[in-house]
């Protein structure tokens, strides 16, 4: 029996990339809780080993796959027909960030970051579409709240996750003939790798902690069980959303509260 009570992704072919850590991995979790097959996606051999070493091989494979490299994504692209002859769910998770503003950085932080972020979420949708359009699936892309409204100091990041959220409304406009349905997720900040040396500041916390209405930062299982509902039947007339999954922060116009009289 699945851990969450669920098995919605029984014989379901998926592929998640960034899957060996933080979001992807609770992801890639997830859907071989609900009984799906995934193929896990990372350039990180040591993460992506590691994580392998508690899941069975026969649901469960590994690609060492830099989305970043045009001839790495058709490599993968070649391995999962030959391996699941099939793709029903692309979940697009890979990402990179840099701090400071654009003055900060330089082109080339500014290449490193889109490569990833955006052209590699880009690069994959187009290469495995043609899968998804044999079966009907669908993509999930975790973009951000970055990409929907601003940050101070993480400039590059932000534009390039607004890119993933505008790709995600027109592949969607695009696709939606072809019964693929495309959808994306904004977390807020969440306890991952990438986050993780800002969240050993206290006071950087308490700051997310006092913006958010449910007072916590997000989870990666958060994000997991957001992109499994995408991902699944109970979205199937769901397609082009852009969906916060933040704790409530962007219910927010941005201004502080107001003092109580």
């Amino acid at each position: 029996m699945p851990i969450h009570g669920l098995s919605r992704f029984e014989g379901k072919k998926v592929l998640v990339t960034g899957a060996a850590s933080g979001i992807g991995r609770a992801t890639a979790l997830r859907f071989l809780e609900e009984g799906a097959h995934v193929v896990l996606v990372d350039r990180d051999r040591v993460k992506l080993d590691d994580v392998m070493k508690t899941l069975d091989p026969k649901y469960a494979v590994a690609s060492l796959t830099d989305i970043s490299v045009p001839e790495q994504v058709e490599a993968l692209c070649t391995f999962v027909k030959k391996y699941f002859h099939q793709l029903d769910v692309l979940v697009n998770n890979a990402g990179v960030t840099a701090m400071g503003t654009v003055l900060d950085c330089d082109l080339e932080t500014w290449g490193a970051v889109c490569a990833t972020t955006l052209t590699g979420t880009l690069n994959v949708s187009r290469t495995f579409l043609p899968l998804l359009i044999t079966t009907k699936g669908n993509i999930v892309n975790t973009a951000s709240v970055s990409g929907m409204r601003g940050d101070w100091n993480t400039a590059y990041y932000d534009v390039a996750k607004g890119g993933v959220v505008n790709l995600t409304r027109v592949m969607a406009m695009d696709h939606g003939k072809d019964g693929v349905r495309v959808n994306a997720i904004c977390p807020s900040v969440t306890r991952t790798a990438m986050t993780a040396e800002a969240v050993k500041d206290e006071a950087f916390v308490k700051s997310v902690e006092d913006r958010v209405p449910l007072q916590r930062l997000g989870e990666a299982e958060d994000m997991a069980a957001a992109i499994t509902f995408l991902a699944s039947g109970d979205a199937a007339y769901i397609t082009g959303l852009i969906m916060p999954v933040d704790g409530g922060v962007t219910a927010s116009n941005g201004q502080p509260p107001f003092p109580m009289s």
